[in-house]
């Protein structure tokens, strides 16, 4: 019979074994030695890995339950989940021979440039490596994409690659500060010419014959919900949830706009009003972050482990088409540096009068307080701060929920609401109430195009009417659906936090809302099927969907 110590080191197995397959993965959370690497996505290296992974379930499922305490118990799931996911998306969504993203989204530097946890001549050389390895994985997915593929998959794919030449150059700008210029030249030149070819081909061969067949499927989208989440309940439910709180949200903001005796979209051009300028727009940023961080302490919201190091940042070049707001938290074995860093888009100066005016007005004050709150405190950088801290198993190091990680950060925007931020009146609570309209919207949208046979058109619609969105951000939001299902993850983990909230706080936290944070905070990221049994009296995987 197999032992605890059998487990522990199958479990250092499976998370090698996992670095190996996705290395840029291992980078994120600290693990340097995997610094440099992109992963091998030919045939022969996934079928490779696929086969390691299926013994390793086999080997994972043949040690019995009964001989590990509780905590290994769940560890033992979470190592399930983390295989099973990683086959889910080889062999079930099959996205090297569909999803054309996969070997462009994965190319970046960026973990090498923000953060000073070596020398810069060190990551400079990981970033000639990153480089030097774009042309093997464009070629890697040439020859194992099989069209006809998605259109909004292709359409998506050419504008990251788009943008790439960007921050390409950004990197070579970082290598030859370094002492690296030549290197870097060589490599980027090479890398630039890569995502040319492999854009040329996506443009001439693939685009023409794309269809509209990106949906996973019913089953396919319940196997997603348990191989990320561990949730077994039938989509159907959390269907039912979203809607639920999506009316919950609407009758809200309608309340409000009824108090206030104008109509919702009177409460949003109020909204884009209270605006910073351009040249002032970094400095209110970090004046919220420091008013948050206050209103987590004096409204005993949660703990903040030491040591605090956040700082607030310039949203860099190659990263400003994608992203108004960000948060770059340390990974949990990182030993380095530990400073976490909250970018902020600001105004490009290339821009005329009519789109400076449209970005400040979206970079509203009210949003901007919110955005802090769900990147920093008590959202992203405030649970990393926790995920850090916490003495946990390997197991728990390495896995990352996206609903719990996405979820947690949603909730805090409601639970910054309850807790009275921001100045009298409800233009913060406007602002939370949109954005968790936003939020519902993607999760009915993904279960609608994934499952129900929505047409983007459709989901369209729905984030024009229920999210209050502009005809263009309602068509992105409903494209970003088609090849990212899992942004369901935003409304399905706080509502799971909540439902958690509603079940614990009063009996095991005695309604002390600190204790119940930190509690679900030193738990790391699980998945939120298995929230309840954390936070209750067992340690199982619960079935139930949200309330």
């Amino acid at each position: 019979m197999a032992t605890p110590s059998d487990f522990d080191a199958l479990e250092r197995e499976i998370a090698d074994s996992l670095f190996d397959f996705q290395p840029t993965y291992g980078v994120d959370l600290g693990r340097h030695e995997y610094d440099g690497r992109l992963p091998d996505y030919s045939v022969e290296s996934t079928e490779r890995w696929a086969s390691r992974a299926d013994s390793l379930l086999h080997r994972l499922d043949a040690i019995d339950s009964v001989v590990l305490p509780a905590d290994r118990r769940v560890d033992r799931f979470l190592l399930r989940l983390l295989l099973e996911g990683s086959l889910f998306d080889l062999r079930d969504a099959r996205r090297l021979e569909r999803n054309p993203m996969t070997y462009l989204g994965i190319v970046s530097a960026t973990p090498y440039l923000v953060r000073e946890y070596l020398p810069a001549a060190d990551r400079a050389r990981s970033v000639v490596a990153v480089l030097r390895g774009v042309s093997a994985l464009t070629d890697q997915g040439r020859r194992r994409l099989r069209g006809p593929l998605p259109k909004p998959f292709v359409e998506t794919a050419l504008a990251i690659a788009g943008g790439l030449g960007g921050h390409f150059a950004e990197a070579e700008a970082f290598c030859a500060g370094a002492g690296l210029a030549a290197e870097a030249t060589e490599a980027r030149a090479a890398a630039v010419a890569a995502v040319a070819g492999f854009s040329d081909w996506l443009r001439t061969e693939e685009l023409p014959r794309a269809d509209a067949d990106f949906a996973l499927g019913a089953a396919g989208f319940q196997r997603l919900l348990f191989v990320r989440e561990g949730v077994e309940a039938p989509f159907a439910d959390l269907e039912r949830a979203g809607r639920r709180d999506l009316a919950r949200n609407r009758a809200r903001l309608d309340a409000i706009a009824h108090d206030e005796h104008v109509p919702v979209s009177a409460l949003i051009v109020r909204l884009h009003r209270d605006r910073p300028t351009a040249e002032g727009l970094l400095d209110t940023a970090r004046g919220y972050v420091e008013e948050c961080r206050r209103l987590v302490e004096s409204k005993e919201l949660a703990s903040i482990p030491g040591p605090v190091d956040c700082r607030v940042a310039e949203t860099p070049v190659w990263a400003r088409t994608m992203s108004t707001a960000s948060m770059d938290s340390p990974g949990p074995f990182e030993a380095g540096s530990t400073q976490g860093v909250y970018y902020v888009t600001l105004v490009d100066p290339a821009w005329g009068e009519e789109q400076r005016e449209e970005w400040l007005r979206m970079m509203n004050r009210p949003m901007l307080r919110n955005t802090a709150v769900h990147e920093v405190y008590p959202g992203h950088y405030l649970q990393a701060l926790h995920f850090r801290a916490t003495a946990g198993s390997l197991a728990r190091k390495v896995y990352r929920s996206p609903a719990f990680v996405e979820g947690w950060a949603h909730y805090c925007e409601q639970l910054a609401i309850e807790a009275g931020i921001g100045p009298s009146g409800v233009d913060a609570e406007v602002v939370q109430l949109l954005d968790a309209l936003l939020r519902d919207c993607r999760l009915l949208a993904a279960i609608g195009m994934h499952t129900a046979g929505w047409t983007v058109e459709m989901a369209t619609d729905l984030f024009e009417r229920e999210a209050f969105l502009e005809r263009l951000p309602a068509q992105r939001e409903a494209l970003r659906g088609t090849f990212d299902p899992e942004y369901y993850c935003y409304t399905l983990g706080k509502l799971a936090i909540v439902d958690a909230r509603h079940r614990h706080l009063s009996d095991r936290f005695g309604g002390r809302l600190r204790d119940f944070h930190d509690a679900l905070l030193r738990s790391g990221c699980p998945p939120v099927g298995l929230l309840d049994g954390l936070l209750g009296a067992d340690a199982t995987a619960s079935t139930a969907a949200p309330a």
